[in-house]
């Protein structure tokens, strides 16, 4: 069974920066997608990015040219570099991979305030 683990949220402020960290538990070369959502408080969940196993990425409109999502399979990972992060940015971010089924990891949390 693979597990998706997050790191690298916190508190940060206004036009900071943060990285994001996604770890699998086996290989991620067996999966087609990988990518982060993330959900605030009271509103839908939304995707930020993702990545393809060909290195395509896809980013959503409200973090183009803000973050950038990468992946290093030799540590089977993805990763999620954000800045100029906002106070709208503040939301629980989660990786998921898409392979013979879609996984998800637990979440982490992003606070983005002065």
């Amino acid at each position: 069974q693979v597990q998706l683990v997050e790191s690298g949220g916190g508190l940060v402020q206004p036009g900071g920066s943060l990285r994001l960290s996604c770890a699998a538990s086996g290989s991620i070369f067996g999966f087609n997608v990988m990518g982060w959502y993330r959900q605030a408080p009271g509103k839908e969940r939304e995707l930020v990015a993702w990545i393809s196993s060909m290195d395509i990425t896809n980013y959503g409109d409200s973090v183009k040219g803000r973050f950038t999502i990468s992946s290093d399979r030799a540590k089977n990972s993805v990763y999620l570099q954000m800045n100029s992060l906002k106070p709208e940015d503040t939301a629980v971010y989660s990786c998921y991979a898409i392979g013979p089924k879609v996984y998800w990891g637990q979440g982490t949390q992003v606070t983005v305030s002065a």
